[in-house]
């Protein structure tokens, strides 16, 4: 796969799916190679054997060449919450995080402050943006890190990492990438701890996850979930309880699912074949065509219009009488969506066709046709 049509075209019959915030159907891709990979796991030869756990290294290698990073610095992780788990544990001093961020990340805060970890410093941004104005307002001289998502799950509000490492110094900035990470183009140099995971917006499915551990993290964290594959033994640390080592691999606690591995490193591949930038630009213009439609039908919209602040996620703000209506009329038409706490959130992909355009378009006509205020 080395262009942008044909990177389209493996999209296929997906016509009126508009979640893949939520979840990503699996490229054809990867079902090959599952398939491939399952064919080889169960012949029983060492070599075949081999061939699927060398998935491991390649799928690092691969999403550190996405982020732009050192092989050697990238893990592979069973989810996005599983890296950041690693990181936030591993913390110490003060935690600066909004509360209005995914639970994976709000949640790991709490239970690490619990336990004795870092402590945590809550923000709420106005609309839930994290801009680098509200974390520089709201920073101490306590916090010793701060955790972002590159792109906010609930608005689709697109971070600025590079304004807000210009903020906070010599902090660390951890960020949960899940909702942007392949699809929208991003300074992660200015990071210093990058998860994600594959399920989404990469069509690798569940099990997909992946850390990257800068040099600063490296030097500043305590790997204290560390398993016995993070230890400086050459092999397995038997008789004896080695230290963590100082590398990445040293936030993790067993060894990466192959088969998993297999479907990151063809899901990062098709993406670095294309490129970023042109995906990017594909979910701008679907993004922008959606934009169209609700101001159309006289929907608000929440998400940040300026594209340089806005990736795949439109999130729709209906007024309370109109919320039912709305997802009752898109369910109809055969779209799915996710409706949470009266908003509709709408995803759209560079394989999102007109058909599904038009189903949306469709679909917030009925709607507005049945409007009785």
């Amino acid at each position: 796969m080395t262009d942008l049509d044909t990177y389209v075209h493996s999209f296929g019959d997906e016509t009126g799916y508009l979640d893949w915030a939520s979840f990503g159907p699996l490229a054809p891709s990867v079902v090959a190679e599952t398939n491939a990979d399952a064919e080889l796991l169960a012949s029983g030869r060492r070599s075949s054997l081999d061939l699927v756990v060398d998935h491991v290294a390649e799928a690092g290698a691969a999403v550190a060449e996405l982020l732009g990073a050192p092989a050697d610095q990238v893990v592979l992780q069973p989810s996005t919450a599983h890296g950041l788990m690693q990181a936030i544990y591993a913390l110490r001093g003060t935690l600066l995080l909004s509360s209005a961020e995914f639970p994976s990340l709000t949640v790991a805060a709490a239970r690490s402050a619990a336990v004795g970890g870092a402590q945590v410093s809550w923000m709420l941004p106005p609309a839930g943006f994290v801009t680098p104005e509200v974390v520089r307002d709201a920073l101490t001289d306590d916090v010793t890190a701060v955790a972002v998502s590159l792109v906010d799950f609930r608005t689709g509000y697109l971070a600025d990492l590079a304004a807000i490492r210009d903020v906070i110094g010599d902090r660390l900035l951890i960020v949960d990438a899940v909702q942007g990470f392949g699809v929208v183009e991003a300074d992660f140099a200015a990071a210093d701890v990058v998860c994600g995971n594959g399920y989404k917006w990469l069509r690798a499915g569940r099990g997909t996850g992946y850390s990257w551990f800068a040099e600063r993290a490296l030097d500043r964290l305590d790997p204290v979930l560390s398993g016995f594959t993070g230890t400086e033994a050459e092999g397995l640390p038997l008789d004896e309880v080695p230290p963590p080592v100082h590398q990445a691999r040293a936030f993790t606690v067993s060894a990466f699912d192959s088969l998993a591995a297999g479907r990151l490193k063809t899901a990062v591949t098709d993406i670095r074949d294309v490129g970023v930038a042109a995906v990017g630009a594909r979910i701008a213009e679907r993004a922008a065509d959606v934009f169209a439609l609700a101001d159309q039908y006289d929907i608000p919209v929440t998400t940040p219009r300026d594209p340089a602040h806005r990736a795949g996620i439109i999130a729709l703000a209906p007024d309370a009488r109109d919320a039912a209506p709305l997802a009752a009329a898109l369910s109809n038409h055969g779209l799915a969506v996710t409706v949470r706490s009266g908003g509709i959130r709408i995803a759209v992909h560079a394989g999102t066709s007109p058909d599904t355009l038009r189903q949306l378009g469709d679909a917030m006509a009925a709607f507005a046709a049945s409007r009785v205020w």
